[in-house]
């Protein structure tokens, strides 16, 4: 019996979307406002959806403090009310939406053993958000 267990985190960023790949001219033609030079902040909304089997000792497919305190840890703490920018995986990649997405899977697919790591979403705005579950 499989069961799946979606969370919520709030993280609150600012960005730059801006690649030196591009001109000035590109860069502005590709991401618009977005590509300020003193970036833009959005209140992310980041939902982890978990599953496994439910434990016939606790009726959990995982403890919510296991993956609350992971997910402080290595996620909350790292991009909470910080310049995404600045981060050592944005060194190399644009910091969209979608590169953070796939980057908090890849810290959660490989740090949280728990249970098992179906998909991430990620928020940015009312109209928009990002799903990822892995390639």
């Amino acid at each position: 019996m499989k069961v799946y267990l979606t969370r919520r985190y709030r993280v609150s960023a600012s960005h730059r979307l801006h690649t030196d790949r591009y001109s000035a001219e590109q860069n502005h033609a590709v991401y618009g406002k977005c590509n300020h030079p003193h970036g833009h902040g959005h209140n992310y909304t980041v939902e982890v959806m978990v599953s496994g089997e439910v434990d016939p000792t606790t009726g959990m497919v995982c403890n919510l403090r296991d993956l609350d305190s992971f997910m402080r840890r290595e996620i909350v703490d790292r991009f909470d009310h910080k310049n995404l920018n600045v981060d050592a995986s944005f060194r190399t990649l644009v910091p969209t939406t979608e590169n953070l997405c796939v980057e908090i899977y890849s810290v959660i697919r490989s740090g949280f053993s728990h249970a098992k790591l179906e998909k991430v979403r990620v928020e940015e705005t009312s109209k928009n958000f990002f799903e990822y579950a892995g390639s």
